[in-house]
């Protein structure tokens, strides 16, 4: 697995279970909030300053996670796309990489075909078993609970850039690009 990280320029990542609980919350006028983890935002913008790119790939669309990505200066993204395999070599070819120089994480069934046309592919914790036995590695963290920073501290340390998360003069070198 060492090698695989070493090579990924490119991270595409689901959103409901991902870096969320998966909860819906919902008012009169329709889905009113969701909550996002502050470390899978910075792990988003340590990756992002760290020459990968991230995208988002979503079967849902909302207003609160467009805001979510321009909030954190994502610009490759699909939204209320369901049929993820096809989103995800779109989304290399604009990211102008291969499907081995990229990584996917994912926390369900609509994922599995993601998972299998990605080099490398996460799921969080709480997924389901059979989403768990379909992916290279299971992360410890729940969707929504830092899963995502999980993942991206892990390739991170594996191409030797850990210092922007594990000592206060990497971070200070970074900290002009961060966000949560």
């Amino acid at each position: 697995m060492q090698q695989k990280l070493e090579n990924i320029k490119f991270v595409i990542t689901d959103v409901d279970g991902v870096l969320t609980d998966g909860q819906l919350h919902y008012d009169a006028n329709g889905e009113a909030i969701k909550s996002f983890h502050v470390r899978d935002g910075l792990g988003i913008k340590m990756l992002m300053d760290a020459g990968i790119q991230v995208a988002v790939l979503s079967g849902r669309d909302s207003p609160i996670l467009r805001r979510r990505i321009a909030d954190l200066g994502i610009k490759l993204f699909f939204l209320g796309k369901l049929e993820k395999e096809a989103a995800c070599f779109d989304l290399m070819k604009q990211a102008g990489v291969s499907a081995e120089q990229t990584a996917y994480i994912g926390d369900d069934s609509v994922d599995l075909p993601a998972f299998a046309v990605c080099g490398i592919s996460f799921a969080v914790a709480d997924s389901p078993i059979y989403v768990k036995n379909a992916v290279d590695h299971v992360l410890s963290a729940n969707g929504g609970k830092g899963a995502f920073r999980e993942m991206s501290d892990m390739i991170l340390q594996a191409q030797g850039k850990s210092s922007v998360f594990d000592s206060a003069q990497g971070f200070l070198k970074s900290v002009k690009n961060m966000g949560q």
